[in-house]
């Protein structure tokens, strides 16, 4: 046999290698994203007259960016939930007025988010709309930002009232002059809810239910969204004028991480 010579040695030798970087090379397959279990469905297959307004997908929130997990403006509920929100909106429809949801489910990544913006104290960029008077400093201590948020157990929303016929809404501008939450209905974000007192994720105590500054009309709106969802099982947080949870929750100790887009459903519609 005869020898290699040095130079067919060295391009065997790089030969081989090559090869074994080739095989070691393959890409490994990305994990899939975690789905919903069976009894969470789009709120729009129970009832799709109810408005939404998925603010966590826009850029109109506390934050100023979209927020992470929210891949389509979509509200995604357990389906006990969905199913009394459909028997609110019957009542409501007959009284001239028909719900707008916020905020659904909402992803353990999405309360992360929320998590690090808290922490970095530079970005301050929505403070005037809807922090104006909490020092970021405090919004954990104030109970405003946590780690953990009701909505990731798929039983949680936040809504409004739309008197009907339904305006628009504008798009919110990204770089717009910043109004205060809670300054007159005319002055602030042109939202086509009714007069709450303050617009949605307001971070002040006039957010609070039954604060007694809020009067009148106001006063008669919130009690108004609250008694109807009330009287179908829902539980109002009394800081939040907004959010209701249906009581009892399918999942009243399990934090969900799926995305928020119809591929999670297992029914996607």
């Amino acid at each position: 046999m005869r020898r290699l010579t040095p130079r067919l040695r060295t391009l065997l030798i790089a030969a081989t290698s090559l090869l074994a970087l080739t095989l070691t090379a393959t890409p490994a397959r990305a994990t899939p994203e975690p789905k919903a279990p069976e009894d969470f469905v789009a709120l729009r297959t129970v009832d799709p007259t109810i408005l939404q307004d998925i603010r966590y997908f826009t850029r109109h929130n506390f934050m100023g960016d979209r927020v992470t997990g929210y891949k389509q403006p979509l509200c995604i509920l357990t389906r006990p939930a969905a199913e009394a929100l459909h028997k609110a909106q019957v009542k409501l429809l007959k009284r001239g007025y028909t719900l707008k949801v916020y905020d659904c489910y909402r992803p353990q990544r999405a309360v992360d988010h929320f998590v690090r913006w808290a922490k970095d104290l530079d970005d301050q960029r929505m403070k005037t709309e809807f922090y104006p008077q909490v020092d970021k400093t405090r919004l954990f201590t104030d109970g405003y930002i946590a780690e953990k948020s009701g909505h990731s157990r798929g039983s949680t929303v936040d809504l409004t009232l739309v008197k009907l016929p339904a305006g628009p809404t504008r798009p919110y501008i990204p770089g717009e002059p910043l109004v205060p939450c809670y300054a007159p209905r005319d002055e602030r974000f042109p939202d086509n809810s009714v007069d709450m007192g303050t617009g949605y994720d307001c971070f002040d105590t006039l957010s609070h239910t039954d604060d007694p500054r809020i009067t009148g009309k106001q006063r008669a709106n919130r009690q108004l969204l609250k008694g109807t969802l009330e009287a179908l099982g829902f539980l109002n947080l009394p800081e939040e004028w907004w959010h209701f949870t249906y009581k009892p929750e399918s999942y009243p100790d399990t934090y969900f991480d799926f995305p928020v887009t119809r591929k999670s459903l297992t029914h996607a519609h």
